[in-house]
């Protein structure tokens, strides 16, 4: 555990200028204590880190010291390549540039750890698309992923909706997420405001000038991410629906609906009647998105309400037992 530990405050200290005890006890999750006793321990070992003193003071490595990626079990190397997403790379212009990188990592490890890319390529894929769709790349995501790189503010085309309405933003454009085969850009209008999220494949116009603009450093792209969706899949539940469901219907439920609704039906769930069917509260869309979800559920679902919504289900069995009759 400490060598571990140990490893990671070398390469920290690699990667940086120089850092506090208190960045570093954070980096590493232990006191600053234990910070100065591990900066004493590798000195001791002939790593050359300097302890800065005063208010502004802090530990860095001098000489220009480096350590080669030696000390990497094989998980830890075939998890490292693991971090690239080929598909995703590509689309955005980086094969090229990840494909170097792989090589010179593959060069610093040690001689029984080089297959370490191949093995790792026979284990793992990511198809990140959705099933039943084709996946298109935005023609614009090669120069929007090159403004994200290098902080660029660009001047962007953008349509709103389907009918095409646009609009036109000066944009800070802080990450991107690939999502089930979409790409999405987080970005903030140029001078402050709240980050937004939009559409690449609805970028109709991506200009990069020479201005940069300052990051944010507090921004946290995955919990911004997750914050939003979450945002949008509540936003878009309009309507509820009440209706009894079986067993069955309970655990076939979450390939029905979104996990907000699922979640949602659970925690209203009552007590299971004398057969086991819970009565429970779905938030939907609309009557007509429940209608096409909850078809799926068959004889494991029962409508109560609303009204309209359960007439509709008891027409359709009809007309089904009809057709088979």
């Amino acid at each position: 555990m400490r060598a571990a530990r140990l490893i990671k405050m070398v390469l920290l200290l690699q990667s940086r200028p120089s850092m506090t005890a208190g960045e570093l006890a954070r980096e590493l999750e232990v006191s600053e204590r234990t910070v100065t006793r591990d900066a004493q321990a590798l000195s001791e070992a002939g790593v050359p880190v300097y302890a800065d003193r005063g208010r502004a003071g802090g530990y860095r490595l001098i000489g220009g010291y480096r350590t080669r990626l030696t000390g990497l079990a094989r998980g830890e190397a075939e998890a490292l390549f693991l971090s690239g997403v080929p598909g995703a790379l590509r689309e955005m212009g980086l094969e090229d540039a990840a494909s170097a990188a792989r090589l010179k990592v593959s060069a610093a490890l040690l001689p029984s750890l080089r297959d370490a890319s191949r093995t790792a390529a026979q284990r793992f894929h990511l198809d990140a698309p959705g099933w039943f769709k084709e996946p298109r790349t935005p023609e614009l995501l090669p120069a929007v992923a090159d403004a994200v790189w290098d902080d660029r503010v660009v001047r962007a085309r953008y349509r709103r909706d389907e009918a095409g309405a646009e609009v036109e933003r000066e944009l800070e454009p802080y990450g991107l997420v690939l999502k089930a085969g979409v790409w999405y850009l987080c970005a903030r209008v140029a001078g402050g405001g709240a980050h937004r999220v939009y559409r690449i494949d609805r970028f109709t116009g991506v200009e990069a000038g020479e201005e940069r603009f300052v990051r944010d450093e507090e921004f946290d792209l995955p919990g911004f991410w997750e914050e939003r969706a979450e945002q949008f899949a509540r936003s878009i539940l309009r309507a509820e629906v009440v209706l009894r469901l079986s067993p069955v219907g309970l655990r076939q439920l979450p390939y029905a609906t979104e996990p907000v609704s699922v979640r949602a039906a659970r925690e209203s769930a009552g007590e299971p009647d004398e057969e086991g069917w819970v009565t429970v509260t779905l938030p939907v869309e609309s009557e007509d998105v429940a209608y096409g979800q909850l078809f799926a559920l068959g004889p494991e679902a029962e409508v109560l309400a609303p009204a309209g919504l359960r007439a509709r289900f008891a027409d359709a069995a009809r007309r089904t037992a009809d057709r088979y009759r």
